[in-house]
């Protein structure tokens, strides 16, 4: 396992496993990015006390409980196993994982190609897989590659209807662990600016309890990819250990981080994380591990009912894309260990779900990837209004 701090690549080149390149970054005034370079996990307790908040000030939402309203419409069809939505300046960007493709979603509900993320290995749920973008107006794409796992970071060229995958290509983060399955895959800025990624156990369970590992990780880096300060183990990027296969990253408005995660064949769960936690895998599927040290999830589903991925918060509510279970769900942040259903087996797998910047949920469907039953207009991206209760 390697990891590589933010630079112009042209050849995938191996280093050992140590933290590099630590960089002064410009959206944090006062963070020292000269951190000693030291193997992940190198601490052996973690050095800030647990919270359930991150110190930045939380993200701006509408506040209140809020829940769908009627019959989502379609905002595009078509798509081939997409996997993420992110917006730039009120554009739609969308992955595919299989093609590699980056889309840009027109208003008329069209799409075309802004570029193919380069050296994308598919197989299996590996591929191109979570986008997010910084203030800068910069692409980050999580992918599968050559030699594992990776982050990376495009340029945008042009403007609505024109954007394009400008160069140079600089890698964020590499040599992550990959396999056929459980490959994590979700990226996204917290209110404090920095970078989370959701990183699974590649199929390799023991992974998430070893801290020399990015395995079954929530990892935490400064948009250039250095370990900040702050993080709970010294010169590591480890932000929370012992997952399976974490798959939605989001937060309230206090600054409460959430992370949904697949289970193994009984227990799917919603996480609140905490800097330096263990929340089991694979000694604890679900419930029951805080007489051994491990956070229990505030939820907790059937594998069957469930498979959460996307997570996206909207007021005082989080709503959560699933899979096999074939629903959205919504979770007050205030009761997080109750739920809504809403469109039950209508629109089949639903894999992301996020808000739109005028405000609509739009929720990503997932029948195309060789696990669902595809309509013939999918796969779409659905949108529906937001109202109280």
């Amino acid at each position: 396992m390697t990891v590589r701090s933010t630079r112009a690549v042209t050849t995938s080149i191996p280093l050992r496993p140590t933290v590099a390149g630590v960089a002064l970054v410009a959206l944090f005034a006062g963070l020292l990015a000269g951190c000693t370079p030291r193997t992940p996990g190198a601490s052996d307790t973690p050095l800030t006390t647990p919270s359930t908040k991150v110190t930045a000030s939380p993200s701006s939402g509408q506040a209140g409980a809020l829940v769908p309203r009627g019959r989502p419409a379609t905002v595009t069809s078509g798509l081939d196993a997409p996997w993420s939505i992110v917006f730039v300046d009120g554009v739609t960007l969308v992955s595919e994982r299989d093609t590699g493709r980056i889309l840009e979603i027109g208003a008329d509900g069209s799409h075309r190609e802004v570029g193919t993320v380069p050296g994308v290995v598919h197989g299996g749920e590996g591929g191109l897989l979570g986008l997010a973008v910084d203030p800068q107006r910069r692409l980050y794409v999580y992918s599968t590659g050559q030699h594992g796992n990776r982050i990376q970071r495009f340029p945008l060229t042009g403007a609505a209807g024109s954007l394009g995958l400008g160069r140079p290509v600089e890698t964020v983060l590499d040599h992550l662990p990959s396999g056929g399955i459980h490959n994590g895959g979700r990226i996204a800025f917290g209110p404090d600016g920095m970078l989370y990624a959701g990183v699974g156990d590649s199929g390799q369970n023991t992974l998430a309890q070893d801290r020399t590992s990015l395995g079954g990780k929530i990892l935490r880096m400064t948009p250039d990819g250095a370990v900040p300060p702050d993080n709970p183990f010294a010169g590591s990027l480890i932000w929370s250990y012992g997952h399976r296969n974490v798959q939605g990253l989001a937060w309230a408005g206090d600054g409460t981080m959430f992370a949904t995660e697949f289970g193994q064949n009984t227990w799917d769960e919603l996480n609140v994380i905490v800097p330096g936690g263990n929340y089991g895998w694979p000694v604890v599927e679900g419930r029951g591990g805080t007489d051994r040290g491990f956070r229990d999830p505030v939820q907790q589903w059937r594998t069957d009912q469930a498979s959460p991925s996307g997570l996206a918060r909207a007021g005082d509510t989080l709503f959560i894309a699933n899979l096999r279970g074939q629903v959205l769900r919504t979770v007050p942040v205030a009761s997080p260990g109750t739920a809504t259903d809403h469109y039950r087996g209508t629109y089949g797998r639903l894999r992301d779900v996020t808000v739109a910047p005028d405000g609509r949920l739009w929720i990503l469907t997932n029948n195309t990837d060789g696990r669902g039953t595809p309509a013939a207009d999918d796969d779409r991206i659905l949108a529906v209004d937001l109202g109280t209760p």
